[in-house]
């Protein structure tokens, strides 16, 4: 939510999807016109209800884990946090005081990245500050997001979901806030010196209770989960606090989306449509009886206000992704989740059931299949880059470093033959040549565009020995007579990251026997 949107008399209510948000008053906003760069850090302090927190605490107790893996390069990238290895279910404790603003699942999809994490936001030395925890499984989350915990409460158990090689906590340290655009620094240097927690009770602790006031300490939305994921004054002043709170409903959907469909639906303005949809949002009559509600307090439930509008939009896009999802993962459903969801608010969600994926034909193919494609070239409009923690790139600049990087980001994502380009996946994966493609093209800060198939991208820039292989070079195998069939990206040691074959996942793997090399960039 927007800091200056809300008034110190906030409170917390449960939300539909049982996370808790703040209920705002509106005011005038100075988003856009003020940044955390204007403000001081004592000025942020008063205004957020995040107190100083006391002195840091192991994340995990004496003699339950091992440290595995340092902050720092690693397989030719930036690991951005320090690994406690230890068995599935040992207790992870907060390191500091603060709230949670993730919680739950990362977004990233099964099998990738953190699959599930949480980010507790504190002030420390009155500086914003984050530690994430990252790799347990569904069941091992044990606190909500808008609860406030300690040091030393008991807030997760250690898993093995995500990209990770076996059970461990990912610890991340960030000043300036990890949704924040801050920067990790090694989190070891805090933890010196730290004692060992000498442990809660998990979720049920008297020491985890709800905030009892929550406000943003800048613009951009430190301290509100899913505040950092919309660009701030890309969207009127009056929408912006509600896409961030509607937006961070369930991990599936963000405020950029929400906003990129309200674009698409109204213009930011309520109409009524020839069909009789309503509203900023468009809600038909027999939708909105489902989905409406007073959530601006104002004693009314209005397609016409846009507390309820937006927040009813965004109930609605949290159902339908729960459904796609669900007909996804038992094979009814094929094709890309995002694009479904947005098909599902234009034609309702069950026209994707009957579809078996996009619909099409008749209204489905004039009408649908086009909202979908406006609402997707909307959504970089109101994305805040690096707002998920996703990898951000300057256009101009290359690295091998941002290739692996690039890569690494999918670890778990589905093979699906055809799939992916430099946008990234497509039909919910990518193959080998589609990861690559993306890889290459996000890693080189946009400049570098590889043709689709391995064999053509074997005659792009040129080989090197196997042995010179550096991190971000492409390594190619299968070899037949009219080229490579397979093609996967370095990242030294003799390993790669790549997209194996159908019923398979983008995952690290040794070279080939046969492989060799090809630098591109």
């Amino acid at each position: 939510m927007v800091l200056s949107l809300i008034t110190a008399a906030t409170t917390l209510s449960v939300t539909a999807c049982g996370g808790f948000a703040a209920q705002p008053v509106i005011k005038k906003s100075r988003c856009g016109t003020s940044s955390t760069s204007d403000r001081s850090p004592a000025a942020l302090a008063g205004t957020s209800e995040l107190k100083a927190s006391g002195p840091i605490t192991a994340p995990t107790k004496a003699g339950t884990t091992t440290q595995t893996s340092p902050f720092g390069p690693r397989w030719g990238t930036e690991h951005k946090g320090v690994d406690f290895a230890g068995p599935v279910g040992t207790p992870i404790y907060a390191a500091l005081d603060g709230i949670a603003v993730k919680a739950g699942p990362s977004g990233e999809g099964p099998g990738v990245g953190f699959e599930n994490w949480i980010v507790i936001d504190s002030l420390v030395d009155d500086q914003p500050v984050s530690t994430v925890y990252g790799h347990m499984f569904t069941d091992g989350v044990l606190i909500t997001p808008g609860q406030q915990v300690k040091a030393g409460d008991h807030i997760a158990d250690i898993g093995n979901a995500g990209g990770s090689t076996g059970p461990h906590l990912h610890f991340e340290y960030w000043e300036g806030g990890r949704l924040q655009g801050g920067f990790a620094i090694d989190p070891m240097t805090k933890l010196v010196g730290a004692s060992s927690p000498a442990g809660g009770d998990g979720a049920g602790s008297p020491n985890i209770a709800l905030a009892a006031s929550s406000s943003s300490i800048d613009c951009a939305g430190f301290g509100i989960a899913g505040g950092g994921d919309l660009k701030p004054a890309s969207v009127p002043a009056e929408f912006e606090p509600w896409f961030r709170k509607a937006g961070s409903l369930c991990p599936q959907i963000s405020p950029a989306l929400l906003a990129a469909d309200t674009k698409a639906e109204s213009g930011f303005h309520a109409v009524t449509s020839p069909k009789g949809a309503k509203g900023y949002t468009q809600f038909m009559d027999p939708t909105w009886a489902a989905y409406g509600k007073d959530d601006d307090g104002n004693g009314i439930i209005s397609q016409g206000d846009i507390g309820d509008a937006v927040m009813a939009q965004g109930r609605y896009f949290c159902e339908i992704a729960r459904q796609v999802d669900g007909w996804i993962a038992d094979g009814s459903v094929t094709g890309d989740a995002l694009s479904l969801y947005i098909a599902g608010y234009n034609a309702g969600e069950y026209a994707i059931k009957n579809a078996g994926g996009m619909p099409s034909g008749g209204d489905y193919t004039s009408e649908t299949q086009p909202y979908v494609q406006k609402v997707l070239s909307f959504i970089p409009e109101f994305e805040q880059p690096g707002g998920r923690g996703e990898l951000v790139v300057s256009p101009g600049s290359a690295s091998g470093a941002q290739v692996v990087e690039a890569a690494r980001q999918y670890i778990g994502t589905p093979y699906v033959w055809g799939g992916g380009n430099i946008n990234g996946t497509t039909g919910g994966g990518f193959d080998c040549s589609g990861l690559t493609s993306y890889a290459i093209y996000t890693g080189s800060g946009n400049q570098v565009t590889l043709p689709r198939t391995s064999e053509q991208q074997w005659t792009v820039g040129v080989e090197i020995p196997i042995a010179q292989a550096q991190p971000g070079d492409l390594v190619f195998g299968s070899w037949t007579g009219s080229g490579p069939g397979h093609v996967g990206v370095a990242i030294g040691d003799g390993q790669m990251i790549h997209a194996p074959t159908t019923g398979d996942v983008v995952k690290q793997a040794p070279l080939q026997s046969d492989m060799k090399a090809r630098r591109v960039m």
